[in-house]
């Protein structure tokens, strides 16, 4: 009996680990899942805090363990020989993509809601995170990028204020100069751009390129307005009659005189050229957007309350502290109300795929 109670004993200081490490282990859940709730990368961050804290807690709990020297010695070893060959293998990327997102949140060049475009990838932004960024493409599928990528390689960002967009032709010699230029202005104009231009880009063996630029102020159309840039192109060339083929065009058959410049159609035929497919294809980005403005808007809102409660603390008399009181309250129920619905909409923008 006695053996029996000295074992328990023993045990006394490993049992008195086991419960404050699991005390702290709930608690640090708990807060970290308010914390964590609709935020990006807080996922992750949750998982190392609670994944540090059982590693500690299992240290600790080898150490209070009742064996001898040498084994815990051995053990502890072993501890810490994996635990440094894991951060070896994969300390170089994780800390590579963290430090990059710093980096781009010092910077702090774009927001969601802003079209970029890094090599290959082109999109809008939907969530801006620790370690990674993702975008919306135009075909609406959502790709991630890792910060350390964004960091090491050129970002091209739309800006706001508008873009100018493009369209090409190569046409012949034969052609006069001017009268394409005219033709080109004429398609931008028609496509609703503004500040429309054409430069001659190459004198090449059989054609020439031209390039029609154009302002397009509402960058969140920039894909139908270049879609209707073209489509005009072709309207607009083929109304003043010049064929968009290159002297090398080749035809098997025998066309004799045939010109390639389709019939104008009847305007109850023509298709409309329509926005409406940007906000299908970036439904996430737009969500995103919305979300970035509703805190630019709290944080303007969290200004007023400061600004209330410093006329509050130099104000004299008691009717006009009570008028300032009455503004702060009402001012905090406002932004009460903003935060529950930006919680819910960041909530549910998370688990949107």
């Amino acid at each position: 009996m006695d053996t029996l109670i000295e074992s328990i004993l023993s045990f006394k200081q490993s049992f008195f680990t086991l419960l404050v490490f699991g005390l702290i282990f709930y608690l640090a859940k708990i807060l970290l899942d308010r914390q964590a709730s609709g935020k990006t990368d807080w996922g992750i961050i949750k998982s190392i805090v609670l994944f540090s804290i059982v590693l500690v807690g299992v240290i600790a709990l080898i150490l209070a363990l009742p064996m001898p020297q040498d084994i815990r010695g051995q053990i502890t070893s072993l501890i810490g020989i994996v635990i440094s060959a894991v951060l070896a293998l994969s300390s170089a990327t994780f800390m590579g993509n963290a430090l990059g997102g710093i980096m781009l949140r010092t910077i702090n060049n774009f927001k969601p809601g802003d079209f970029i475009q890094v090599n290959d990838f082109f999109g809008r932004i939907t969530e801006r995170g620790l370690f990674h960024t993702e975008i919306q493409t135009e075909n609406r599928d959502l790709t991630t990028l890792p910060n350390l990528y964004l960091a090491t390689n050129p970002v091209k960002v739309t800006r706001a204020s508008g873009t100018f967009i493009s369209g090409v032709v190569s046409l012949g010699y034969d052609v006069n100069r001017s009268k394409i230029e005219k033709s080109l202005l004429k398609a931008a104009e028609m496509a609703g751009l503004q500040d429309a231009f054409v430069r001659v880009t190459e004198l090449g063996d059989f054609s020439v390129v031209y390039k029609v630029y154009g302002l397009v102020k509402e960058i969140k159309t920039v894909l139908s307005a270049q879609s209707r840039l073209n489509a005009f192109l072709l309207d607009a060339l083929h109304e003043d009659g010049i064929e968009i083929v290159s002297p090398s065009f080749m035809n098997q058959k025998q066309v004799g005189d045939a010109i390639f410049i389709p019939k104008k159609v009847r305007k109850s035929e023509e298709t409309s050229q329509s926005d409406a497919p940007d906000s299908l294809i970036f439904d996430k980005a737009e969500e995103a957007e919305t979300i970035e403005k509703r805190k630019e808007t709290l944080e303007s809102v969290d200004l007023k309350i400061k600004e209330f409660e410093e006329k509050l603390k130099a104000s004299t008399t008691e009717e006009e502290k009570a008028s300032i009181t009455k503004k702060i309250d009402k001012w905090k129920e406002i932004k009460e109300k903003m935060s529950t619905k930006l919680n819910e909409q960041v909530i549910d923008i998370s688990t949107k795929k």
